[in-house]
C-alpha cells in the first residue's frame, strides 16, 4: 500500500513539474498583446503553465511566424488573418481546430473564411472592412452616389491648403484599398471553377469594369480631389490636420479620428455608375482575424485549452471587439457592439472575403505594382492588363 501511494505521489509530482516546465508561446500584434498577457497570467495562475506573448507589428506577424516555424522555433499559437491560411496549410504550418459545441457561437461566414478543403484552421474573433468615414461639419449629408461624392470633393478641395475631398491609403502596393474602384463596375479577383472553388486561372482585375474604375480613380488624382501616395503616417497627418472631408478606411483609423476631434459619421461607400449606366456599391475586401495553432507545437492540447476556455468566452470576445472596433465573429458579443461597428457592418454586406489561396500573393504583388503605375500616370488599361498577364504567368496559367 505504501509503495502504491509513493508511486501515485511520484506520478503527480512529475505531472506538476512537467506543467511547470511547459511554456505556451503566442505571437500577437501590439493591439491584442496586452489583453493576451492578462489572459496568460490568469491561465498560469489556474494551470501552472507559463504563457509568453511575443509582440510583433501586424505587418510583421506573417513572416515572423513562417520563418520561425520553419526553423522549428515557432509559437504554439499565432494571431493572423484568414487570407494567410492558404499559405500556412499548403506548407503544413497550422493544425485543424475542432470547436465542438462552441461552433454554433461563431459567425458561419467567419468560420468559412478559416476553412480550407473542409477543415477549420482558425478560431475567429473579428472581421473588418473598409467603409466611408466623413466629417459631418464638412459633409452634413453623406453622398449616396459617386456623382454626389464628386460634387462634394469639388466644393471643398483646395490643394494649396491642402484640403482634399477624399483620402485613403493609396501608396504604392496598397491593392487592398484600391480594390473598391475596380470592383464597382465588375472587376474581380478570381472566378470559380465548376465545383465552386476559386480558379486562379480566371483573374478579373483587367476587365472593362475594372479599367473603368481605375480610370475614374486616376481622373480624381489629376483633378487634385484626392492626394496620391498616401501611406499610414500621411493619412494620420491628414486626419490630425482636418485636411480631408471624407476617408475610405477601416476601423483601424477611428482612434485617430476621435483623437483629432473630427465630428465623424460612417456609411457605405457611394454607388458608382458603371459604363452600362447601372449604379453599384463598390465591393470591399472583408478580412477575418483569428487564432491558429502551430502544427509543429508540442503543446497542442494546452493551446486548445487556452483558446476554448480563455479566448472563446463572452468577456474576452467583447474585449477583443472593443480593442480594435472590429465586428465580432463571436455571435453572443454582437449584442455589445457599438454604432461604429454596426456602421462598418453595413458595408460588409457588399464584402468579398479576401481569397486565401496561394495565388493571392501574386495579386497583392502585381496589383499593387499596377496601382503605383496608375499613380504615376500610366494608362490604367495598360497597367492592369500588364498586371493580369504577370499574375497568370506567376500561377502557371499562361
Amino acid at each position: 500500500m505504501k509503495k502504491l501511494l509513493m508511486l501515485v505521489l511520484i506520478i503527480a509530482l512529475a505531472a506538476v513539474v512537467g506543467a511547470a516546465q511547459t511554456k505556451l508561446t503566442i505571437f500577437a500584434d501590439d493591439t491584442r498583446t496586452p489583453l493576451l498577457r492578462d489572459l496568460g497570467a490568469q491561465f498560469t495562475a489556474d494551470t501552472g503553465v507559463e504563457v509568453d506573448v511575443v509582440e510583433y507589428a501586424w505587418n510583421d506577424l506573417r513572416s515572423a511566424y513562417v520563418t520561425s516555424t520553419q526553423a522549428g522555433e515557432g509559437p504554439d499559437i499565432v494571431i493572423g488573418a484568414h487570407d494567410w491560411v492558404g499559405e500556412y496549410v499548403a506548407n503544413g504550418l497550422v493544425e485543424p481546430i475542432d470547436l465542438g459545441k462552441k461552433v454554433a457561437d461563431f459567425s458561419p461566414a467567419a468560420l468559412e473564411a478559416f476553412t480550407v478543403n473542409g477543415a477549420l484552421y482558425g478560431l475567429p474573433y473579428a472581421s473588418e472592412n473598409l467603409a466611408l468615414v466623413y466629417d459631418k461639419d464638412l459633409v452634413p449629408t453623406p453622398p449616396r452616389t459617386w456623382d454626389g461624392l464628386l460634387a462634394i470633393c469639388r466644393a471643398v478641395a483646395d490643394p494649396e491648403k491642402p484640403m482634399y475631398g477624399l483620402a485613403f491609403q493609396n501608396q504604392a502596393g496598397n491593392f487592398y484599398q484600391f480594390f473598391p474602384f475596380l470592383s464597382a463596375a465588375g472587376g474581380y479577383i478570381f472566378g470559380y471553377d465548376d465545383k465552386g472553388a476559386l480558379n486562379p486561372c480566371d483573374v478579373g482585375i483587367a476587365t472593362d469594369g475594372a479599367i473603368f474604375g481605375a480610370t475614374l480613380y486616376q481622373s480624381m488624382l489629376k483633378e487634385d480631389l484626392i492626394p496620391s501616395g498616401v501611406d499610414w503616417d500621411t493619412l494620420n497627418a491628414l486626419v490630425e490636420g482636418h485636411n480631408a472631408a471624407m476617408y475610405i478606411t477601416g476601423p483601424w483609423l477611428i482612434g485617430a479620428i476621435k483623437s483629432a476631434g473630427v465630428n465623424y459619421g460612417i456609411t457605405q461607400i457611394p454607388a458608382i455608375k458603371g459604363p452600362n449606366g447601372a449604379y453599384n456599391v463598390p465591393k470591399v475586401f472583408t478580412g477575418v482575424q483569428g487564432f491558429m495553432v502551430n502544427s509543429f507545437s508540442d503543446n497542442k492540447t494546452i493551446a486548445m485549452d487556452f483558446l476554448m476556455n480563455y479566448v472563446a468566452t463572452m468577456d474576452t470576445m467583447v474585449a477583443l471587439m472593443n480593442l480594435g472596433d472590429r465586428a465580432p465573429a463571436y455571435l453572443p458579443a454582437v449584442t455589445q457592439a457599438g454604432p461604429d461597428i454596426l456602421a462598418f457592418s453595413q458595408q460588409a454586406a457588399f464584402g468579398v472575403p479576401m481569397p486565401s489561396i496561394p495565388a493571392m500573393a501574386s495579386i497583392w504583388q502585381e496589383g499593387g505594382n499596377a496601382l503605383d503605375l496608375i499613380n504615376n500616370g500610366t494608362d490604367p488599361a495598360t497597367a492592369l492588363k500588364q498586371a493580369q498577364d504577370l499574375i497568370l504567368t506567376a500561377v502557371d496559367c499562361k
